[in-house]
């Protein structure tokens, strides 16, 4: 596995010129605003403004762009038409993609998916970046970069990004002093729509080498493959094995991020072809379009296949998304979903019979008491349990920093401390 554009020693040959690095029409002008302005403003009948000026030259720019401007592609037909996903439609389903009211409804939030196999960790000439043992955070150190970029074009994410300020490269770091102390990150935790899980999972790292080399449509089974099951035996013997602790090894047990993945098989991959096995997953959506008119009256439309050629976004288009193209990922995914959506319909309204529901739940592969536990963790979970986080050995660490001269009294070894020179 290596990457396309090089590895380390070819990126160290080339470090003055890189012409994958995006550029600034690709990104964005960094800018700022002279907040001064508002407050030495000569006096006038005008209320004074903070003007946009480049971090680069300093002069007045006009804002064109930013971070995240129309990162989903929606918005307009001319941003969507960028949008490489649509390549691969026919024309109908381009069509479908592109209607204006359709494309608002759909937004796909990104951060950095802290891949095992990633990208930017390989491309960096300097070392500077790693992914931490104790629990998958891919991290840049701010000593060693030496602003090269090599990171920004070799992530496919375009999840690293370069600071014109400190001239380092920066990029998601998962709130990790939050997660030390068993807080949610930042953006898992103010989300109001209550989309966002965390947990651990445990893998093979022996078979990230296989699992990434398989073809692009079987990319996203691989990765299911590749993460192991904490509540069986041989597992948790082989973590204590390895070093896991009981209190990460019984996390594990309890992340609902296993039970999306792997569990359920609900959650999949972004863009799985990267080849990067990204550690962040996607419940695909489902859309609203399930009813049709009968009689002059709106009736809930059981038939699966029926209800997603009306959805607004195709389903070879979600394919690409989320699975390499396999559409049977995605339509596996949408049996579940639909499944627990009339189960609930029937339990709550009444107007789905009970054998629709008896079949959709054979179609999902699920269990009635497993539909009750997706609909319940989808939508009645607390923060606990949507946000599961390990005390990541946060007494070792504690223990690491402590001073040594004490340590050593308290374990009672007879030593005593030096007196404190005095200059």
């Amino acid at each position: 596995m290596r990457l396309k554009s090089g590895g380390r020693s070819g990126h160290l040959a080339r470090i003055f010129h890189n012409p994958e690095l995006p550029s600034l029409t690709d990104y964005y002008e960094p800018f700022t605003y002279r907040y001064g302005d508002l407050t030495t403003a000569a006096a006038g009948d005008d209320q004074p403004t903070a003007r946009p000026v480049s971090l680069i030259t300093g002069k007045s720019i006009t804002i064109e762009g930013g971070p995240n401007w129309d990162d989903d592609l929606s918005g307009s037909h001319l941003y969507a038409r960028n949008d490489p996903g649509i390549e691969q439609l026919t024309e109908t389903e381009r069509a479908q993609v592109l209607a204006i009211e359709r494309i608002v409804f759909f937004h796909l939030p990104r951060i950095c998916n802290h891949c095992l196999n990633a990208a930017c960790v390989a491309a960096c000439p300097s070392g500077a970046i790693y992914k931490r043992g104790e629990d998958g955070i891919v991290l840049i150190n701010q000593d060693k970069c030496r602003g090269w970029r090599m990171c920004v074009s070799a992530c496919p994410y375009k999840k690293t990004y370069y600071n014109w300020t400190s001239g380092k490269s920066e990029k998601c770091i998962l709130c990790y002093p939050r997660q030390e102390v068993g807080e949610a990150p930042a953006c898992f935790h103010s989300c109001v729509g209550r989309i966002r899980y965390l947990g651990v999972l445990l893998y093979d790292a022996d078979q990230i080498e296989a699992a990434a080399g398989k073809p692009a449509d079987q990319l996203a089974a691989a990765q299911r493959d590749l993460l192991l099951d904490p509540h069986d035996p041989v597992v948790r013997r082989q973590a204590h094995q390895d070093g896991v602790t009981e209190q990460v090894i019984e996390a594990a047990r309890q992340s609902p991020v296993f039970r999306f993945v792997k569990e359920w098989s609900l959650a999949l991959p972004l863009h799985p072809e990267f080849r990067t096995v990204p550690m962040l997953f996607y419940v695909p959506p489902l859309l609203p379009v399930l009813a049709m008119a009968e009689q002059g009256k709106q009736r809930p439309q059981a038939t699966f296949f029926t209800s997603l050629e009306n959805t607004r976004l195709p389903l070879r288009y979600l394919a690409h998304l989320f699975a390499g193209g396999n559409e049977r990922e995605v339509e596996a995914v949408y049996q579940k979903l639909l499944a627990v959506r009339l189960q609930r319909r029937h339990l709550e309204v009444g107007d789905i019979s009970p054998r629709d529901v008896q079949q959709a739940t054979e179609n999902a592969g699920l269990t009635a008491e497993q539909l009750d536990e997706i609909y319940r963790i989808t939508a009645l979970a607390d923060m606990k349990e949507r946000i599961h986080v390990p005390p990541m050995l946060r007494e070792q660490t504690v223990e690491a920093l402590r001073d040594p001269h004490q340590h050593r009294q308290e374990m009672g070894f007879g030593y005593r401390r030096p007196p404190k020179r005095r200059w």
